[in-house]
């Protein structure tokens, strides 16, 4: 038997009681802007936490309404309808970033932190071009990431090393 059909995770519980789990969720992202969590939550929670940036930038009564419908918090509705929805004006989807960090001590669970992007105090910065590996990102360890050969990382070296020079000459004079 294939998967045909089967759109979601049902993550152990019923449907009530999901949905339930999702909801709590949501208000905590939005609230914290950053939560840790299983991954397959994490992914599964993804979902609802970027309509719900969708319901914020579309902010008419009725999105709000329909916001407030799932949200459990007025304060999270504010911040929704507020400065998320300020801060997304620009973006069309993909809200959202899913990082994995560890393994659960007790069980074993894959643990993964789910947070907004193109927020002070983000894991790791947001790209700004559409280019998957530019060369000029940083990654998660502080390490410049480079698309460049070894022999051209030595000739910046190189070029860097003259520039120094030239500049402790001019120091000089």
């Amino acid at each position: 038997m294939g998967k045909h059909g089967i759109s979601l995770r049902k993550l152990g519980r019923d449907s009530a009681h999901r949905w339930a789990m999702l909801r709590t969720m949501a208000d905590q992202l939005i609230q914290h802007e950053r939560i840790e969590t299983t991954v397959p939550k994490a992914k599964e929670l993804r979902r609802v936490a970027d309509k719900m940036i969708t319901l914020g930038k579309e902010g008419t009564l009725s999105a709000r309404r329909r916001a407030k419908a799932i949200l459990r918090t007025d304060a999270s509705l504010i911040k929704l309808f507020g400065p998320l929805a300020e801060r997304y004006e620009g973006r069309s989807g993909g809200y959202t970033r899913v990082t994995q960090t560890r393994i659960r001590v007790g069980d074993a669970a894959k643990m993964a932190y789910i947070e907004y992007i193109d927020r002070v105090g983000e894991l790791r910065p947001t790209r700004s071009s559409g280019k998957r590996n530019s060369g000029d990102d940083d990654d998660t360890n502080g390490k410049v990431a480079s698309s460049l050969s070894a022999t051209e990382e030595e000739e910046e070296e190189e070029e860097e090393e003259e520039d120094a020079g030239e500049e402790s000459e001019k120091k000089k004079e």
